[in-house]
Formats: C-alpha cells, sequence, structure tokens
C-alpha cells in the first residue's frame, strides 16, 4: 500500500502531459481535413497575389482531363449566352462575357465567365459536365498561364432571373457577396438532360432550359515558355 501514492501520482503526471498534447496533435492534420478544403485551395490573400488585372482579353483555353486544347476564348462585352456571346460560340469558339452583366478577365478577382456549346458547332464543351473536384482548367494569356481548379457544380435555370444572378455574380452563387478570389465559371447547356426529361423549351438564340456550370477557383499563374 506505501508504493499506491507514487504509481498515482505518476499516472496524473502522465495524464496532464498527454492532455497538453492534445492540441498539438489535432492541429496538426493535413490541410484537407482543416475547414473542409483541399491543400491546394487558396487562401484570399493568396489568390489576391497571384491574380491578374482582370482586364478583358483573348485567351487560350485547356482542360488536360477531357482532352481539350487550345481552345479560343473571345472576350466580349455583355452577359452570358447573349446573342453576341451565342454568335461567337456559333463559330466553334467559346465566348467570355465582360462589362457589367459579364464577368472579369481571365485570372482577374471576381468571376471569369466562359461558354460553349454541348450539342452542337463542334461540340466543344461535350464533356465538361462529367470534370470532377480538382480537375484542372488552364487559361493562357500573354505571357501567363492561369492554373484553375474545380471545387463545385451549379446547375443554372435560365428561365429564372435569381439562377441567373447567381451565375453572373462576382462570387459564384452569391449575388450579394463582394469578391476576394479569381472564380472562374465554365459554363455549357444541359440539353441531353433536360430532353431525357421530356424539357424541350428553348430560348430565341437555341439555350435550353438548363445550364451545367462547373465552378473553378484560380490556384497559380505560371509564367509560359
Amino acid at each position: 500500500m506505501s508504493r499506491l501514492p507514487g504509481r498515482i501520482t505518476r499516472v496524473v503526471v502522465a495524464g496532464i502531459a498527454l492532455a497538453a498534447l492534445a492540441p498539438a496533435v489535432a492541429s496538426a492534420g493535413p490541410p484537407a481535413q482543416q475547414g473542409g478544403r483541399p491543400p491546394w485551395f487558396p487562401t484570399a490573400t493568396h489568390a489576391a497575389a497571384i491574380a491578374s488585372s482582370g482586364l478583358p482579353r483573348d485567351a487560350r483555353m485547356s482542360v488536360p482531363s477531357i482532352g481539350l486544347r487550345g481552345v479560343r476564348v473571345i472576350a466580349y462585352r455583355g452577359a452570358t449566352d447573349d446573342a453576341p456571346g451565342t454568335l461567337i460560340q456559333n463559330r466553334t469558339l467559346a465566348a467570355s462575357p465582360y462589362g457589367p452583366r459579364g464577368g472579369v478577365g481571365p485570372g482577374g478577382i471576381g468571376n471569369y465567365q466562359v461558354t460553349g456549346h454541348r450539342a452542337s458547332h463542334g461540340e466543344l464543351f461535350r464533356h465538361t459536365p462529367a470534370l470532377r473536384r480538382g480537375a484542372r482548367i488552364l487559361i493562357d494569356v500573354g505571357r501567363w498561364r492561369y492554373l484553375y481548379r474545380v471545387v463545385r457544380t451549379r446547375w443554372v435555370d435560365f428561365r429564372s432571373a435569381d439562377s441567373l444572378a447567381q451565375q453572373r455574380a462576382a462570387v459564384p452563387g452569391h449575388p450579394d457577396a463582394v469578391a476576394h478570389q479569381a472564380w472562374l465559371t465554365l459554363s455549357t447547356c444541359a440539353t441531353p438532360e433536360d430532353h431525357a426529361r421530356g424539357d424541350y423549351w428553348a430560348d430565341r438564340f437555341g439555350n435550353p432550359r438548363h445550364r451545367i456550370d462547373k465552378i473553378a477557383v484560380l490556384v497559380r499563374r505560371l509564367p509560359r515558355g
């Protein structure tokens, strides 16, 4: 019985030591486990440091995972899938609106919006709805390459003003938010899905009711060549 107090003391001291270490062990997890974001997701400060001026410019886009390489992206003043944008897409090109109803230029803080056809006129964006979280989207302009990664998917209802406002917002999906990061919205039609549901509605430009958007965030800027 005389040895018991010493054993109890050692156990108590050990318990206190483990309790002191617990916070350090808990905080040592990988970035993907902190806040639910993958390791490559940038902070607002990091995104601002690598972003461009946001001026509208024509660019080239590649999406390696679906074999899309060097697609021309034409900048124009307007809004997603309006008449000028549809005419650009009909030329087997991608369109990028800018201005009060559009977005920013490649690499800029805000929402860089790129639209293209999926079921007609070359079917450039045929496979973009299959892009998964983390997929790379490369935008080449001037001497820089902007690397974005897909973070989520949004469906847009073309007959809903609220849904379109969310698509075109500076922070995709949040019309009232102020952008602190460089976003990209890669948008194409949901024609096959709509037709499978028996929905054949289309506007005067041939746009179906729904669009499938891949939302990506800028994670790196690299020199070209």
